[in-house]
């Protein structure tokens, strides 16, 4: 089964723990703080690996959690940094975000690896919140919460060369002819439901990858058919192949299709109309072939050249081969991404991966005050509340976010419910 795209849940691990101890020996009077700090958790690292062709894996299994790092020790001893969780994926995934649609990686090479979920920071211990006026701090950080998200792969195959055309034209006949791949061949619609790819080698020891693309319809760019499945592959190709049934055995014109096919491929993405394009002519060896190739010229622009082959008796495939891979030799690979700006190359693109310091305040229908953000409610899952100095560390950190302040602006007074999370506590002027 051929898996082109899945949706999974990751999560970087946990940091560990800080703790609070003090130094506690024979001849040290007043020992301080020893408390060490926890360990980073683990990343969520996706990696390339070129034995995997499809998706499947993750079928299976689509929530990642990493491990968490280890608790700080006394003696000042820090906690260990958890070993990072790598997850084998095929050459060509892209990797989105779901929520904002945003590419957060595009693994192409062997080796390539890109950290899709970090783990959180280790929390301090109590010896790095000693001070002159508090020296013996009995106070300390929780691990800060690893980044979970959803993210969505998609396999985009790699290939040099891609073969399109409708249903039934003889991607598969011509792919399976010029390269050792074995796609299965009949004569009924949609024979091809999943990218076939071979290795195709010139008579002058030149090679590229071709790929035989799932036949598309009128319609595919709004998922019509196997639709978006198919043009999804398309985007990587550095030179498109057009195959045209000349036979007219469908009840088709050859003309119409190629209109239809590039109209297809422009709908769908704009850029693909920058690759070049070889047409080709198959099944010459047909009764009414060569009278629909004449018509087929008129209508085309003077200086579009044809190449008429017969792919089941192997007529003309090296010339159209040799000039695919002239084609490649002067085409270069094209960005998967749009350049928002024409100047894009001169600019410098900064990226804050954490979020802001901002807060929200909501009502439940009861009447009490919700707090959420990102800033407060990682601040609060830092917090060892099982220690008195740790709260009122706490209510410090809020005071200076305007958290209070905003509260009070809201009309919140004595005694009214604030929810954080699935905790309550009460608010005091």
């Amino acid at each position: 089964m051929f898996v082109d795209h899945v949706k999974v849940y990751v999560k970087g691990g946990d940091g560990g723990d800080g703790m609070v101890a003090f130094r506690r020996e024979k001849y040290v009077p007043n020992g301080g703080p020893a408390g060490g700090d926890g360990g980073k958790g683990a990343d969520i690292v996706f990696q390339v690996d070129e034995g995997l062709r499809t998706l499947m894996d993750f079928r299976f299994k689509r929530i990642f959690k990493a491990e968490r790092g280890t608790h700080g020790m006394s003696k000042n001893q820090h906690g260990a940094k958890a070993h990072d969780t790598i997850i084998k994926v095929p050459p060509g995934t892209v990797v989105k975000d779901s929520e904002t649609g945003e590419t957060i990686a595009d693994l192409v090479e062997e080796g390539q690896s890109a950290v899709i979920a970090r783990g959180g920071r280790g929390g301090r211990g109590n010896s790095r919140f000693a001070t002159p006026q508090n020296p013996a701090p009995e106070l300390s950080e929780k691990g800060e919460p690893g980044l979970e998200r959803n993210v969505i792969l998609e396999l985009k195959v790699l290939a040099d060369v891609g073969l399109v055309g409708f249903p039934s034209v003889g991607k598969s006949t011509l792919l399976s002819v010029v390269t050792a791949a074995k796609p299965k061949i009949g004569a009924y619609h949609f024979t091809t439901i999943v990218p076939n790819l071979g290795m195709v080698q010139t008579e002058d020891q030149r090679s590229f990858v071709m790929a035989d693309l799932p036949g598309l319809i009128e319609g595919a760019h709004e998922g019509i058919g196997l639709g978006h499945q198919f043009l999804r592959h398309i985007e990587r190709t550095r030179v498109i192949v057009h195959i045209i049934d000349m036979s007219g055995m469908e009840g088709r014109d050859p003309y119409e299709d190629y209109v239809t096919i590039n109209e297809e491929l422009k709908q769908y993405n704009m850029r693909l109309t920058e690759r070049p394009q070889l047409i080709v002519a198959n099944k010459m060896d047909m009764p009414d072939a060569e009278e629909n190739l004449e018509e087929f010229r008129k209508k085309l622009p003077e200086d579009a050249k044809v190449f008429p082959i017969s792919a089941l008796s192997r007529k003309g495939l090296n010339n159209l081969m040799f000039a695919v891979a002239d084609l490649l030799e002067v085409t270069p690979e094209f960005p998967m991404e749009d350049e928002a700006d024409p100047d894009a190359a001169d600019t410098v693109l900064y990226k804050h991966e954490m979020q802001g310091d901002g807060f929200d305040i909501s009502r439940d229908p009861d009447g009490a005050f919700v707090l959420s953000g990102y800033a407060i409610e990682r601040m609060f899952k830092m917090t060892d509340f099982s220690r008195e100095d740790s709260i009122r560390r706490f209510a410090r950190q809020m005071r200076g976010m305007g958290i209070d302040d905003a509260l009070r602006e809201r009309g919140a007074e004595n005694g009214d419910t604030v929810r954080l999370l699935e905790f309550e506590f009460e608010f005091t002027d």
